[in-house]
């Protein structure tokens, strides 16, 4: 193959450049005058988009020219569905889109994300945890989940009161941000409630990489009559911060879970957190003057 000689290759690029329409300094003389343009043209905003994930669904409605309006706003008030948002041409707004998106991306992070360790130091809650070593064995293996470690096993022996008539302690579950938002109201709330009760309880703490079925294990350790975990539910797309509250009459491993009482969906747009707080205590009263949970338990 022949080589190509420097003057043939100075020849080329020149060729090239010329052809490209640009100068001596490296400029397009082609393009100057656009840039300019463009440059006169650019306005700088000041501020930022508002937050999407702020947006209240029940007061959203994107229908353009709808034909009963106000009845289809009536029936939204139920809940907060993603109904009536509206379609331009045969695809969604972009609106709906990006709220979609937006908490879409708020329960991958509720369920990927811990729970922050100083809001549990504030709450004053010591720390134990589960079999699971990290997140992604909490994930995809459930089991590990409803057993506690070694570890945490002895902890719970030695902090923990015995024999109290009921234990309460957090875990995150699938939802941090759900622990984050809702537990510093409903735990003093149901503290506060099984106190005006008479009803004594114990030592509070908090359960990492927990899931429901390692309360029957706290149960057998601290020799509860009742025992409630407060943990965070799997997010949807309607919130990422939905806590339920799972209680049992003298819990044993391996019972069946029709022995078990929720309360569920406490959020500031569900069932509101001090009230929620307040209806677990009652709940908490009437399972022990009841002996049962469950489905055992008629409220």
């Amino acid at each position: 193959m022949a080589l190509v000689s420097e003057k043939d290759l100075r020849d080329i690029i020149a060729q090239v450049l010329t052809e490209m329409n640009v100068g001596q300094d490296g400029g397009s003389a082609a393009s100057s005058g656009s840039a300019a343009k463009a440059d006169c043209q650019t306005t700088i905003e000041d501020g930022c988009w508002d937050d999407v994930a702020a947006v209240d669904l029940r007061t959203q409605y994107l229908v353009e020219n709808p034909v009963n309006r106000d009845a289809y706003y009536d029936l939204k008030q139920y809940a907060p569905c993603r109904l009536g948002i509206g379609k331009a041409g045969a695809r969604y707004k972009t609106l709906p889109v990006l709220e979609f998106r937006a908490a879409h991306s708020a329960a991958q992070d509720a369920v990927f994300s811990d729970v922050d360790q100083d809001f549990v130091d504030k709450m004053g809650l010591f720390t134990v945890q589960t079999k699971c070593d990290c997140k992604d064995t909490y994930l995809t293996r459930p089991d590990l989940g409803r057993v506690l470690s070694d570890e945490a096993a002895a902890t719970i022996k030695e902090k923990c009161k015995k024999n109290p008539k009921v234990q309460i302690y957090v875990s995150d579950g699938l939802s941090s941000a759900a622990i984050a938002a809702n537990v510093g109201d409903v735990l003093p709330a149901i503290e506060q409630g099984l106190k005006s009760y008479g009803i004594d309880y114990g030592t509070p703490f908090f359960l990492k990489y927990g899931r429901v079925g390692a309360m029957d294990q706290v149960s057998e350790i601290t020799g509860a009559e009742v025992t409630c975990v407060l943990i965070g539910e799997r997010p949807g797309l309607i919130t990422a911060e939905s806590m339920s509250a799972y209680l049992a009459y003298k819990a044993t491993v391996g019972m069946p879970e029709a022995r078990r009482t929720v309360v569920s969906n406490i959020h500031k747009d569900g069932t509101i957190p001090t009230e929620a707080g307040a209806h677990i205590a009652d709940i908490i009263k009437k399972i022990l003057d009841a002996k049962a949970s469950g489905t055992d338990l008629k409220l």
